[in-house]
């Protein structure tokens, strides 16, 4: 743990020392811009090409994770600059590591020619997933350039939809005969020269390549070397079909503890195997998808962005979230003559909305968290419907009774104490109903139930609340 926040202080320290490079040499320059010199041309140049030199040199011995930390770090104008002086032959590895966002503006700047060099060092499904934002077109252009095995193997990759476990999959696949020996599994392993580095298992098949079970290296290695492999495999394995759900696979390589599992088609045929890593990785984008989809944020939020591009993807949720708030003052305007005759209901009724809406992103999270993991669907909706009513009703009970205790000791008036304890109550009642329904309902119309959710539940938690709020104090107090 000590070693890698030493790490990632010294990488916090080169992302400082980049930046005062860059601003160095963007400072120089205007500096020598200025100065009506004969020479002002030179020097500018000598200058530059001496940053530049010693960006490339910091940039370039960089391991590509931590190169694509520091140009995430950067400013859209720097971060090119930075990316020009990049080595090419590190280009594939470092676009690898960069978040989507980032990576999308930065492939744009290889020609196509480039692309296609990186397609013959890459792996074909690294490759598909660099290419699959481009163009159509491009994409096609690209391809051709590539020989027919390359071509090919990608193109079976971008056939498969995102999300899907065939999008993910790596398609070296290693295997061995249940008829064979471990010997001769041994001997077949090693014409292979290397292995793929998070693979723990190889894929056991008949002639045809159906799938029959896994072996471990393992016991590939320790076994008796005339022992037939079907008799030592695990004729019950955890595999996975191209179509099935990456969320899905995420949920068995964590049940299971998996490093690897074969990935198979329709006839069961091997062909391919999924690897922890790209599962890790895809579980890390969407859950940085999700937390910005909660506030109407896209999941392609480039937090360097140019101002116009950054700004017109939030006008949506704005304007939605604008309406919300102008139907809640439209509700206290229709109770503007009761908070005149009574200042503490001005007071209060921030507490009552701020309560419903706590309690319905409470009741939202762990519904999305449940249609994420298959568990909730609409035979067991109703029972976790009851359960967070139950739950809302005794929470509101506690701390509206907690509540108007509270407003009685402020206020010193019972019936205003008995309305603060009874909208307490039916508000976070109303936000266990919309917490549930809410990220249900747009699940089942096939939208995705994360987007918006906290703008969605603030709509009738506030309104809602303040037109119980008032509505119970104007026909109790006056």
């Amino acid at each position: 743990m000590r070693s890698e926040i030493e790490h990632h202080k010294n990488l916090e320290s080169t992302l400082r020392e980049v930046r005062d490079l860059l601003e160095r040499q963007a400072l120089v320059s205007r500096l020598v811009e200025r100065q009506e010199s004969p020479r002002q041309e030179i020097v500018q140049s000598l200058l530059a090409r001496q940053h530049e030199a010693e960006l490339e040199k910091k940039l370039n011995k960089l391991h590509p994770a931590d190169a694509a930390f520091v140009l995430e770090g950067l400013p859209q104008g720097q971060r090119l600059t930075a990316w020009r002086l990049v080595d090419r032959e590190l280009h594939g590895a470092i676009l690898l590591e960069l978040s989507a966002p980032v990576r999308a503006s930065l492939v744009t700047l290889l020609d196509e020619p480039q692309l296609a060099a990186l397609g013959q060092q890459m792996e074909s499904e690294d490759f598909a997933g660099l290419i699959q934002q481009l163009p159509q077109d491009m994409v096609s252009r690209i391809l051709s350039r590539l020989d027919s095995r390359e071509r090919t193997e990608v193109r079976s990759i971008l056939a498969f939809p995102a999300g899907s476990v065939g999008s993910l999959m790596q398609l070296d696949v290693v295997s061995l005969y249940a008829d064979s020996t471990l010997e001769q599994g041994i001997a077949t392993l090693r014409q292979r020269q290397n292995l793929p580095e998070q693979l723990t298992a190889v894929s056991v098949v008949d002639r045809n390549n159906v799938l029959l079970g896994v072996l471990t290296l393992d016991r590939l290695i320790v076994g008796a070397g005339d022992t037939t492999i079907g008799a030592v495999m695990n004729t019950a394995p955890v595999f996975f079909f191209t179509d099935d759900r990456v969320d899905d696979a995420a949920t068995a390589f964590e049940r299971y503890d998996l490093i690897s599992a074969p990935v198979v088609n329709l006839h069961r045929q091997v062909v391919g195997w999924l690897a922890v890593d790209a599962v890790l990785d895809y579980v890390k984008q969407d859950s940085f998808k999700q937390s910005l989809s909660q506030v109407g944020l896209s999941e392609d939020e480039d937090m360097f962005a140019p101002i116009w591009s950054s700004g017109r993807k939030r006008w949506v949720w704005l304007g939605l979230n604008l309406l919300t708030a102008f139907v809640a003052s439209r509700v206290v305007g229709a109770f503007e003559g009761s908070i005149s005759q009574l200042a503490a209901l001005a007071a209060l009724m921030p507490i009552v909305a701020s309560i419903g809406g706590n309690t319905g992103n409470q009741t939202a999270a762990l519904v999305i968290r449940g249609l994420a993991l298959a568990k909730l669907d609409g035979r067991n909706l109703q029972f976790l419907l009851r359960k967070e009513l139950s739950i809302g009703l005794m929470n509101g009970a506690l701390w509206g009774a907690a509540m108007g205790a509270c407003t009685l000791l402020l206020y010193g008036s019972l019936p205003l104490a008995a309305v603060m304890a009874a909208a307490m109550l039916l508000n976070m009642l109303l936000g266990a109903l919309v917490g549930v329904l809410c990220p249900a309902a747009l699940h089942w119309r096939g939208r995705d139930p994360v987007m918006g959710s906290s703008i969605l539940l603030t709509a009738p938690t506030d309104s809602l609340g303040f037109l119980i709020f008032l509505g119970l104090a104007t026909l109790v107090l006056l």
